[in-house]
């Protein structure tokens, strides 16, 4: 699909858009019925690491419409997984344009860096977390409930895990622009310890959707090891910035 010129009139702009919008909904739309008939092994793929915490017994359906609405729910969101290069595509190709040609030749690395990282992510979430946290939650059942989750709500859970997780692991990717574009400079996020590690056990607090000590104390450690790993790649990266920003500093202090 062709990039339109960075200069046009706005209804012009407004009808790429809509064109752009229009392949993008029938892609997703088309996605969305095809993976709709195989959304029985994409489930128990989803589900493979909590399989063990319910002990043989499936996941119940309460409402006549919960299994065909569980079922079109899964398929969707299957269907923007793998939807996802057409629609960062049709994204970037229309926002690309407006972009000087400095700034393009970082978007195809940021993208890929992103994808990387968000993938890391959701691994990490599907083969440490899940189990561990799932079995933390049942087991706040006791002995005066009796678990029995119901398909819906097992599979929303397991959802928002892979997309906190994935979310979450992006860091590197902050962490570099706010010291690229001089928003927050590198000596105060190293001097800031302390603020950053705070905020990243509160920021992993709200992403884990069940706020078991598990799952937040998991992913705020990741997110503390990327940060300081990305503060590392930054002074390598970009050491002459940050230098020529800390003497520009210096100078306007004397």
């Amino acid at each position: 699909m062709p990039i339109g010129p960075a200069k046009m009139p706005l209804m012009k702009h407004i009808g790429e858009l809509r064109r752009r919008m229009t392949i993008v909904f029938a892609v997703v739309s088309a996605a969305t019925v095809v993976a709709y008939f195989f959304t029985d092994p994409v489930y128990r793929f989803l589900l493979a690491p909590v399989w063990p915490i319910l002990k043989g017994a499936k996941p119940i359906a309460i409402g006549v419409l919960d299994p065909m609405t569980v079922r079109f729910g899964l398929a969707f969101w299957t269907a923007i997984v793998a939807s996802s290069p057409v629609l960062i595509w049709q994204i970037g190709a229309f926002f690309l344009p407006a972009l000087r040609p400095r700034e393009r030749k970082w978007l195809a690395p940021t993208f890929a860096v992103a994808l990387a990282l968000f993938v890391a992510g959701a691994v990490f979430c599907y083969e440490i977390i899940l189990a561990a946290s799932f079995s933390w939650l049942a087991g706040q059942s006791g002995d005066i409930m009796r678990f029995t989750p119901q398909a819906g709500d097992m599979l929303t859970v397991v959802e928002f895990f892979l997309l906190g997780f994935g979310i979450a692991f992006q860091t590197p990717i902050v962490v570099f622009y706010l010291v690229f574009f001089g928003v927050v400079p590198y000596a105060t996020l190293r001097k800031n310890w302390r603020i950053v590690y705070v905020s990243t056990f509160i920021i992993a607090a709200g992403i884990t959707p069940d706020w078991s000590p598990v799952s937040m104390l998991s992913l705020a450690a990741a997110m503390i090891v990327l940060y300081e790993i990305s503060l590392a790649l930054v002074r390598v990266v970009l050491s002459k910035r940050i230098k020529a920003r800390e003497r520009a500093a210096a100078a306007e202090e004397a």
